[in-house]
């Protein structure tokens, strides 16, 4: 499946120029970083966004495939994924919306080492490398965003790798909603997370069967409520302790 790729001005390889467009008002009210330009710098931002409607299943980057734009998401759900050299495939960790990532592989202009697919219809903006590298180069706003987010998805991928070691599938569940939780990575979440059993299956590596019965019991713990169409948290920091616990056993 071919990667979709926002078009630059180059000509990128993936979708055409007819699958991108410029940002609605409201889609920009939703991009944090915006806040911290200078009028200078967000008009070179403001040109250089693009906007894509993605469909289930259709690959944002691929591994191997050169980095072009920095991506952020502005509505549905993607995954960050991997294969083992067995062709076994690894989630990382999943990308709600506000969330923008890719940064670490923007500022070494490598290819990606990762996939970035998703998981249902989804709204993907993007700003080309060389615009990303402009702002750094005369932001000190962006650079603290940017600084920022390397940061805490330092803290998450730490916690991806404590997760390999949780035993009990509960608890699986409750560490991958945390993360997906995270008020820095995932502004646009809020506190409801618009998420099916079976796209959290998927994240965690479960059964949607499974994925129900764990939300059932920490729904009984009072740490969330299953609403239809997500999953609202009553208690982040119980969440994540509840995921602590069977990490320390």
């Amino acid at each position: 499946m071919p990667p979709i790729v926002i078009p630059s001005a180059e000509g990128a390889h993936g979708v055409r120029a007819s699958r991108s467009r410029a940002p609605r008002p409201d889609e920009l009210d939703s991009i944090a970083w915006l806040a911290s330009l200078t009028d200078a710098e967000r008009e070179r931002a403001l040109g250089d966004l693009r906007v894509v409607n993605v469909q289930p299943g259709e690959l944002v980057c691929r591994i191997g495939r050169p980095v072009t734009y920095w991506f952020g998401v502005l509505d549905g759900l993607l995954k960050m994924s991997s294969d083992t050299a067995l062709g076994v495939p690894i989630t990382f960790t999943g990308l709600p919306p506000g969330g923008w990532f890719g940064e670490g592989t923007v500022l070494k202009r490598e290819p990606y080492r990762y996939n970035i697919q998703a998981l249902r219809k989804s709204v993907v903006a993007g700003i080309t490398a060389e615009t990303f590298h402009w702002l750094l180069d005369r932001s000190i706003g962006f650079n603290r965003f940017v600084m920022n987010q390397l940061n805490e998805r330092l803290g998450q991928f730490i916690a991806a790798r404590q997760i390999d070691r949780l035993t009990h599938p509960d608890a699986r569940v409750a560490r991958s909603l945390a993360a997906l939780f995270h008020p820095a990575l995932y502004p646009g979440v809020g506190e409801l997370l618009r998420i099916t059993q079976q796209e959290l299956g998927y994240l965690v590596g479960l059964s949607r069967q499974r994925v129900n019965e764990a939300l059932a019991a920490l729904e009984v713990a009072g740490l969330i409520r299953v609403e239809y169409g997500g999953v609202r948290v009553l208690d982040l920091a119980g969440l994540r302790g509840y995921a602590a616990a069977d990490v320390a056993a």
